[in-house]
């Protein structure tokens, strides 16, 4: 299996056994850029799995409200390179939920995901690491899986955690077959 089909497979298994779950971002219900979505619209409906408008900051302060009143929100950032215009959400909102609150709410379960790093032909604005910048913001986890079946199990355990997870995939590996049988 592949690691966009792992992913595929992965939030597939996460809609179907939590009602509450939505996956949305720009071309998600198209199936993504890289297709990590495909055919969970037609699955799901588009009230579970929708496009947004191209607003980073709008994604992410969206999956804040939605997880914040009982949902699990499923974000997708399209390139990792852009989530920047959001770092006021993710540090001030996000992050910082439990603890101003003095644990008595939270904002999870809310996952990012976005795609990272190079591929070889991308450019400056497609091809940028940016996992350092947020692991090192107390309250955010950050998740990078190195192949198809630890990208399944990390993406649903990301899914089901009550704190903000950010999930980089690693573009170089979208058609990257693993070595290892991964249980669907």
């Amino acid at each position: 299996m592949k690691l966009v089909h792992a992913l595929n497979n992965a939030l597939d298994i996460a809609m179907e056994t939590d009602s509450t779950a939505a996956i949305f971002g720009k071309y998600v219900g198209f199936g993504g850029v890289f297709r990590c979505s495909a055919n969970l619209r037609d699955k799901y409906g588009s009230n579970r799995v929708f496009n947004t408008p191209l607003s980073e900051q709008g994604i992410v302060g969206f999956a804040i409200g939605l997880a914040t009143q009982g949902s699990t929100a499923i974000a997708e950032i399209q390139f990792a390179d852009y989530i920047h215009p959001a770092f006021d959400q993710v540090v001030n909102e996000a992050a910082k939920y439990r603890y101003r609150s003095a644990s008595h709410y939270h904002c999870g379960p809310l996952t990012v995901r976005a795609p990272y790093g190079a591929v070889g032909h991308s450019g400056h604005y497609h091809s940028q690491s940016v996992e350092g910048f947020y692991a090192h913001v107390p309250g955010i986890k950050v998740v990078i899986p190195r192949g198809p079946s630890q990208a399944k199990g990390l993406l649903l355990a990301s899914i089901r955690d009550q704190n903000p997870v950010f999930f980089f995939e690693p573009k170089w590996l979208y058609q990257a077959a693993g070595l290892e049988q991964v249980d669907v």
